[in-house]
């Protein structure tokens, strides 16, 4: 009898440890989330109030528009039309979100980062020139030239970029695995952050000469 007790007792302890192995935080649905004492001054976060399901319609599950195309006209030559929970509202707590890309002929999706979000890439129209960089040390570069109807997946959080090479405008879809995928475009970051950072800082990470460090803040 002791035996079995005992026995029951082990197995009850492994299966609590088991299930608290296995028990995650949910991934964040925004950059960062501060702890606070006073609810007045709390935001709900990680996802948006829901709505009484009693009270949903059709439209809370619809968007319109990813037929028109994007402006180009800009110094990238890209346009990125994100449909995430902010205009679909259905897409609430689902961990999904789409975007049409659309590019001049030359134009580029320069390299990014989604911190919340793999992306799955299908081309449209055109031919497109893609890729990844794996993480450090071995920051490989793993590309690919892409044509009407191929599809290329993007790494979660992993540094991407996507650039025209027809001299046609192309039109991408792109799927992204969060209401919120987040976007971190490299050169707007690390040379138009504001406050700026440092020159000093930016010249010994890259090494460049200080005033060519300048000039890229002045142009982000």
């Amino acid at each position: 009898m002791k035996k079995t007790a005992s026995f029951l007792v082990a197995v009850a302890v492994m299966s609590l440890a088991s299930s608290l192995a296995y028990a995650y935080d949910p991934s964040p649905l925004q950059d960062f989330c501060v702890a606070i004492d006073e609810p007045k001054n709390a935001v709900f976060v990680n996802g948006k109030f829901c709505k009484n399901p009693n009270l949903t319609v059709a439209v809370d599950f619809f968007f319109h528009g990813l037929n028109i195309p994007g402006n180009t006209e800009n110094l990238v030559g890209s346009n990125v039309t994100l449909v995430n929970v902010d205009r679909l509202p259905g897409v609430n707590t689902l961990g999904i979100s789409i975007a049409r890309i659309d590019y001049a002929p030359y134009g580029e999706n320069p390299p990014h980062t989604h911190p919340r979000a793999t992306e799955i890439l299908t081309v449209l129209e055109g031919t497109l020139y893609v890729g990844f960089v794996t993480s450090n040390p071995e920051n490989r570069l793993i590309s690919k030239v892409l044509n009407k109807g191929d599809v290329f997946v993007f790494p979660f959080g992993l540094i991407h970029f996507q650039f025209n090479i027809g001299h046609t405008p192309a039109v991408a879809i792109a799927a992204l695995s969060s209401q919120n995928p987040g976007v971190i475009t490299i050169a707007n970051a690390v040379f138009g952050s504001n406050p700026p950072i440092n020159p000093d800082v930016l010249a010994k990470a890259f090494q460049l000469d200080k005033k060519v460090v300048e000039h890229l803040q002045a142009v982000f």
